[in-house]
């Protein structure tokens, strides 16, 4: 966090926390692939999960080490066959600018893989939404102090295994995805969290995690919610104290297991 004297609306003088933003260029031996710009918290992580998303990368028994410099603002990844990423100039060739936070990226290879996910079949309570929005909401520490950040949680039912910050919520996605590539974690019992909108973006993310459930505070745009309905991805947005809505799989997926509000209530 960085502080700085601003003026409010009266003009009085105030003293506020901005968070940090940096850029971070991933190498595989030696060739740069990408920069993110982020706030740094899970460097690591990030630079394993943003190979893993975009289907850079697929295994991780490929990967010899990863080492941060700050100094150079680079993150270095070393492969055990040092020959860096197979066929990387023509999953290069093909790039989309996305319209998630701090500009997102796709590659034409992460697009072609994205129907071969088979997700799992599970069904979802309501009142397990509600406690995921519970479990979350006070782990956002750095959006409480400055906002300008989006925050995603990878659940077990209503239990927060990792919760990360960064600038965009794609970077946040694919931290909880290197932590989940590193620990040979499973997505199919778990359910992701994100504060920011629903695009294309983050649902292909959520199903390479192989995770069937993505719940936001946000809304959904219509790219998003085809993909979803086509993958088979339970998703809920608009998710607010005791309202959300539910986009995909709402007809035999979603259990409404909770009393109504009562009357007056929001």
């Amino acid at each position: 966090m960085h502080y700085w004297e601003v003026f409010d609306q009266w003009g009085r003088a105030r003293r506020v926390a901005i968070p940090g933003e940096r850029p971070l260029t991933i190498k595989v031996d030696g060739h740069e692939v990408v920069t993110l710009m982020t706030l740094g918290t899970n460097p690591e992580e990030l630079a394993l999960g943003y190979l893993y998303n975009q289907r850079l990368l697929e295994r991780i028994e490929d990967v010899a080490s990863v080492e941060v410099d700050w100094e150079r603002e680079t993150v270095r990844l070393a492969t055990r066959h040092g020959q860096g990423i197979p066929d990387l100039e023509r999953k290069l060739s093909r790039v989309t600018v996305t319209s998630g936070c701090g500009q997102g990226t796709l590659f034409s290879c992460t697009v072609d893989k994205l129907y071969e996910q088979k997700l799992p079949q599970v069904r979802v309570r309501q009142s397990t939404v509600y406690q995921v929005l519970k479990a979350v909401a006070p782990l956002n520490r750095v959006y409480r102090l400055s906002g300008s950040v989006h925050g995603c949680a990878l659940c077990q039912e209503a239990r927060v295994i990792l919760y990360v910050e960064d600038v965009g919520r794609h970077n946040a996605a694919d931290a909880i995805a290197g932590r989940m590539w590193l620990d040979a974690m499973s997505g199919r019992d778990k359910i992701l969290f994100t504060t920011g909108r629903l695009t294309s973006e983050i649902i292909m993310k959520t199903a390479f995690m192989g995770i069937p459930v993505l719940i936001s505070k946000s809304g959904i745009t219509q790219m998003g919610l085809e993909l979803a309905r086509d993958i088979g991805m339970v998703v809920i947005g608009r998710a607010k104290a005791s309202r959300f809505l539910v986009y995909s799989g709402g007809e035999d997926q979603v259990v409404f297991d909770a009393p109504p509000p009562t009357s007056g209530s929001r």
